[in-house]
């Protein structure tokens, strides 16, 4: 029988999604008293995609260079799960460094936690707001798994006592389908933004750049330098707005997640990553 251990989780309950930020430590690496929800389901694409307009590539110098291991910047989640559909508790053993590359598994857990299997994330100390961000990844073309790569900040994150808006933007992969990868964000918990956007190759065969510009009235989404994706004030409402830390994680879902994720059956999983860059100026939670 497994150990009943606390998952702290916070579930939050959204028509067609799931959210999309993890469980918040403190800079040690220990939980905090508050927990987040994770990543968000697929919803079906839009008969004809909205253009993104003409922009600039991305900018903005390495944050993490992953060619000689880990880095000062990030730091593992290690201790806890985020609940809800996530069949992962996080552990810091299963982010390793090969070949150049920060590597984020899935490894069977046994009897050890309630969940099925360990999971794995990288996660800033520090908070980042309006500006460019981008990494190279090679996602898991594994069922039932999600690749991700994003930005988000909570209720967790407590600033002169008041708790922090939901605000998130995502890039996110599903296993069984790396022919696409879905943008999402979250302005103060309200959510239902997913796009589907469909790539024009398997993502999961080799590293790619993808990334999004974070500006006051527009999120616009890139791949291989290319805007591809945009929304706006003017057209879809609020934009986030409060810094959040910058985040990696991969990992399998519950059974009620099958229906939109697929069934995990393999043993092990892996995603993959080369480096993380920002324009963006980190700074402690609640610094100016």
């Amino acid at each position: 029988m497994k150990k009943n251990v606390p998952a702290l989780v916070l579930s939050v309950a959204l028509t067609l999604s799931l959210a999309a930020c993890s469980e918040n430590p403190s800079a040690g690496g220990t939980p905090s008293d508050g927990a987040s929800p994770a990543v968000t389901t697929p919803a079906a694409s839009p008969s004809a995609a909205p253009e993104a307009p003409a922009a600039e590539p991305l900018g903005g110098e390495v944050l993490a260079d992953f060619s000689n291991g880990a880095v000062e910047a990030m730091f593992p989640s290690d201790g806890w799960s985020n609940g809800s559909v996530f069949n992962v508790w996080w552990t810091g053993s299963n982010v390793t460094y090969s070949d150049g590359q920060l590597h984020l598994g899935i490894t069977p857990a046994g009897d050890e936690v309630e969940q099925d299997y360990y999971g794995s994330e990288m996660r800033t100390g520090l908070y980042y707001g309006y500006g460019d961000y981008s990494v190279s990844m090679k996602p898991s073309k594994d069922a039932g798994t999600a690749s991700t790569f994003f930005t988000c900040t909570g209720p967790y994150d407590v600033v002169d006592g008041e708790p922090n808006p939901w605000d998130e933007i995502d890039i996110e992969f599903l296993g069984k389908d790396t022919t696409g990868v879905q943008f999402n964000y979250y302005v103060d918990g309200q959510g239902g933004h997913e796009y589907w956007y469909e790539l024009g190759f398997d993502a999961s065969e080799e590293f790619h750049e993808y990334g999004f510009r974070w500006e006051e009235d527009s999120i616009t989404w890139f791949v291989d330098g290319e805007a591809v994706y945009s929304v706006n004030t003017e057209d879809n409402g609020p934009m986030p707005s409060t810094p959040g830390r910058i985040l990696m994680n991969f990992w399998c879902g519950t059974e009620d997640a099958e229906g939109w994720m697929g069934e995990y059956t393999a043993e092990s999983s892996q995603a993959d990553y080369q480096w993380v860059k920002t324009s963006a100026q980190g700074a402690e939670l609640g610094a100016e």
